[in-house]
């Protein structure tokens, strides 16, 4: 495993397991299972994550639904095939299982890459201001995690004037938000996406040296 790699894309979560797990995929014949877990903001709402686990793991613990799950891993993406057409998926890759700790933020993430598509900038009717980008994460045997960010206020300020091929480091929290889709005059269904938002950012030079742990606390108490 490229060490570089790994830092790139950290995560740590903490929260109740509320669904079965549910056999997601095979590779070198190691299966993995994906369920969900329910972690709580400070605000008493709850994001409800998918959570890729490796059978090797899920072996002589405890994850079941009702228990809790305290994890270190990755926010990766995949593409799946729905009606004939390409969906990117996102799950929090399980690594490895730790002890949980008191005070410890349950829901952090750190990442560093690269914008892969122009900024988007808006304000919404009360004039809060947002920007969504898209961060191409580089992961080990040249694969890349496409994950979608929003930043709010000040950060949505300051990505608005990133452009493509940008790099980046933040940090912040995975949050779950539904939304409707229309299918056709009549249909209409719920849909849930997963995005990264930002509580800090930074953008640095291509040979610039920067170290994405000493820059952010992955495990640091969350912002009140």
């Amino acid at each position: 495993m490229d060490y570089n790699s790994e830092k790139n894309n950290k995560v740590y979560i903490f929260g109740e397991i509320v669904s079965e797990a549910t056999f997601s995929h095979e590779v070198y014949g190691e299966g993995f299972y994906e369920f969900f877990v329910k972690v709580m903001r400070l605000s008493g709402q709850a994001d409800i994550l998918p959570v890729t686990v490796s059978e090797r793991l899920i072996e002589g613990s405890d994850l079941k639904v009702g228990k809790t799950i305290s994890a270190v891993g990755q926010f990766r993406s995949y593409n799946k095939l729905e009606g004939g057409r390409s969906r990117l998926m996102l799950t929090v890759f399980v690594r490895e299982l730790v002890d949980a700790a008191e005070g410890r933020n349950p829901n952090g993430i750190v990442l560093s890459g690269y914008i892969c598509k122009p900024p988007v900038y808006r304000t919404t009717p009360f004039n809060r201001e947002i920007a969504d980008m898209l961060l191409a994460v580089n992961r080990a045997y040249n694969k890349s995690d496409y994950i979608p960010c929003i930043a709010w206020g000040r950060n949505a300020r300051f990505v608005q004037n990133l452009k493509v091929g940008d790099r980046v480091a933040l940090s912040g929290r995975i949050q779950s938000r539904e939304y409707q889709k229309r299918l056709s005059e009549t249909d209409v269904v719920t849909m849930t996406a997963y995005e990264v938002s930002i509580s800090k950012l930074a953008a640095f030079d291509e040979g610039e040296s920067f170290d994405v742990d000493d820059a952010f606390d992955l495990y640091a108490p969350p912002a009140p």
